[in-house]
Parts: C-alpha cells; sequence; structure tokens
C-alpha cells in the first residue's frame, strides 16, 4: 500500500507546477496512455508465460 501511495505523490508532484493547460492536459494524457501500454505488456508476457509459449 504505501508504494501506491508514493507512485500517486509522485503522480501529483510531477504535474503540480505546469503552467500551460493544453501542456499539462497533453502529458497527463501521454502519462495514462503509458501506464495502459505497460499493462498490455504485462499482459501479454504473462499470458504468453502461463500458456507456454516457446521463447527460442
Amino acid at each position: 500500500m504505501r508504494t501506491v501511495l508514493l507512485i500517486r505523490k509522485i503522480y501529483a508532484d510531477g504535474f503540480k507546477d505546469i503552467g500551460n493547460l493544453i501542456v499539462k492536459k497533453y502529458f497527463k494524457a501521454f502519462a495514462w496512455f503509458s501506464f495502459i501500454m505497460f499493462a498490455i505488456v504485462l499482459y501479454a508476457f504473462i499470458y504468453r508465460v502461463a500458456t507456454g509459449f516457446a521463447f527460442d
């Protein structure tokens, strides 16, 4: 739980003092896009490992 709170604080602090609203929205959208893409990669890797895919 402490790790989740730390990640949340880092995320909040990263966007605290960005001035331009367009830049702020862009970086937030990019951060969420990156998190989603990372989750998809983790899912695909775990699926391949669970189904016995040969990584030759």
